[in-house]
C-alpha cells in the first residue's frame, strides 16, 4: 500500500456535521422514494437526445419534471427570464428545505455552484447577438452564475449568507465543504449546499464531442463508467440539481453525519489532466480519512466519468489508499450520465440513500456483492484543474 504525504492542513473533523435531509431533480425522480426505485432498476435513463440539429446519448429528465420546471417558469414574471440550471436548483431546494422542516424567513447559508451555468440562455443570448447585433434586457442578468444561490435565497426567503461557485465537476462537494467550514467557524447553525446543471445544449455537448470523451456507444448502455476494459472513453451528460441541508453536530434528524472531508489539487499537465494514480484524489482521500480505520470504509461512490483515463486513474488512486483489502466500489454515472456541477451531491445522495436501506447497488460493469452492513461510505468528485474532494458519510453515530 502506497501512501501520498498528508497535507499538512490535514485534520480529523472535530465536529462531525449532520446531513438532515437531501433534495434533488434529476431523471431519477423527485422524491427520496422515487431516486431509490430509480436506483433499484438495473436501466439506465440515457436515450438518444435531439440537441439542435445534433442527436447524441443524454440522460434527461423525464417529461413530467420538465413540465414542472416549465411550470415553475411560468408561475411568476420572476421566474420566466430565469435559466434551467436556477429552476432545478429551485425544485430540489424546496424539496430539501421542506424534509429538514426548515421554514420560511430561518436563517441559514446557501452555497449552490455550478459548472457552466445558464448554457441555455446563454446560448440562446449569443445566437441573438449574432443574428441581430442586439440582445435582451435580461441577457446579463439571468446568465450570471451567481444567480442561482440568490434566486434560491429569494425564493426561500432565508436571511443567512448566499455563495456561488464554480469548480468544474467537483462544484457540489466543495459546496459542502464551505458550508462544513461555517458551520464550524460557528458563523451559521445551518447550511444548505449543492450544484445545479443543465447542460444538454447543442454547444455543450460539441465541446465534449470535440475533446474526443463523449460516448459512440449504442446498445444498452451509452456511458460504460467503471468498465475497465473499455477502449474509448463513454462520458455522457446529464441534467439536474442536488442539495443538502447541513446542521452542527448530530441532530435527532440526521439523514447521515459528514464525518470526514478532504480536498487536493495536483500540478497540471495540461487543462483537463490528470495524473495516472489521480494524485489529488490520493490526497483527498487520505485528508477524508485521517484518524479512520481503512477496514471501516464500506463502499466508494467514484467520480469514474466514464473516460479511459478518468476511471483508471481514480481506480489506482484507490488501490494505492487500500491496498488489496478494497471497499465495493460503485458509481451512478452510467445511469445518469455526468451532471457537471451537481455530480458530486447526486452522488453524495446515492450513498445516502445506500446508508439507509443498507444496500450496495453495483455497477453492471464492475459487479460486486455485499458481504457485510453498510455503515461508512467514501464519496468522490474531481474536475478540471486537478480539483478532486472526498467526503465520508456514516450512519455510525
Amino acid at each position: 500500500m502506497f501512501a501520498l504525504p498528508l497535507p499538512q492542513n490535514t485534520t480529523i473533523l472535530a465536529t462531525p456535521v449532520s446531513i438532515t435531509s437531501i433534495g434533488s431533480f434529476s431523471p431519477l425522480g423527485h422524491t427520496p422514494e422515487s431516486v431509490w426505485e430509480s436506483y433499484l432498476n438495473d436501466a439506465s435513463f440515457i436515450t438518444t437526445i435531439q440537441a439542435g440539429d445534433t442527436a447524441a446519448p443524454g440522460a434527461a429528465l423525464s417529461g413530467l419534471l420538465k413540465q414542472e420546471a416549465e411550470d415553475l417558469k411560468n408561475s411568476s414574471l420572476h421566474y420566466k427570464n430565469l435559466d434551467e440550471s436556477v429552476l432545478f436548483a429551485l425544485l430540489a431546494s424546496r424539496n430539501a428545505v421542506q424534509q429538514a422542516g426548515w421554514g420560511a424567513g430561518d436563517s441559514f447559508g446557501i452555497n449552490i455552484g455550478s459548472s457552466r451555468g445558464a448554457t441555455g440562455l446563454f446560448e440562446q443570448h449569443h445566437a441573438e447577438f449574432l443574428s441581430t447585433g442586439k440582445t435582451a434586457v435580461q441577457a446579463s442578468p439571468a446568465t450570471t452564475l451567481g444567480n442561482i444561490s440568490s434566486w434560491v435565497a429569494q425564493d426561500l426567503k432565508s436571511t443567512g449568507p448566499d455563495i456561488s461557485h464554480s469548480i468544474t465537476c467537483s462544484t457540489a462537494l466543495h459546496a459542502l465543504l464551505n458550508g462544513v467550514a461555517w458551520l464550524r467557524s460557528g458563523m451559521a447553525d445551518k447550511f444548505l449546499v449543492g450544484g445545479s446543471e443543465a447542460p444538454l445544449t447543442p454547444f455543450t455537448i460539441a465541446q465534449m464531442q470535440a475533446m474526443k470523451i463523449y460516448s459512440r456507444e449504442t446498445g444498452e448502455y451509452f456511458c460504460r463508467a467503471l468498465d475497465m476494459d473499455k477502449t474509448h472513453s463513454s462520458m455522457v451528460l446529464g441534467e439536474g440539481a442536488g442539495m443538502a441541508c447541513l446542521e452542527l453536530g448530530i441532530v435527532p434528524n440526521a439523514l447521515a453525519v459528514i464525518q470526514g472531508i478532504g480536498y487536493a489539487t495536483e500540478v497540471l499537465q495540461h487543462s483537463v489532466s490528470i495524473s495516472a494514480d489521480a494524485e489529488c484524489l490520493q490526497k483527498s482521500m487520505q485528508m477524508a480519512l485521517a484518524g479512520v480505520d481503512l477496514n471501516e470504509v464500506d463502499a466508494i461512490v467514484m467520480h469514474a466519468p466514464g473516460t479511459v483515463k478518468g476511471d483508471s486513474s481514480e481506480l489506482n488512486a484507490i488501490k494505492n489508499i487500500f491496498g488489496e483489502s478494497l471497499p465495493l466500489l460503485t458509481t451512478n454515472k452510467w445511469k445518469i450520465g455526468h451532471t457537471f456541477g451537481a455530480s458530486g451531491l447526486l452522488s453524495l445522495e446515492f450513498a445516502v440513500l445506500m446508508l439507509q436501506h443498507n444496500r450496495f447497488i453495483t455497477s453492471p460493469f464492475y459487479p460486486q456483492e455485499q458481504k457485510r452492513d453498510l455503515k461508512k461510505i467514501l464519496v468522490n468528485a474531481v474536475g478540471f484543474g486537478g480539483n478532486a474532494v472526498s467526503v465520508l458519510v456514516s450512519v455510525d453515530f
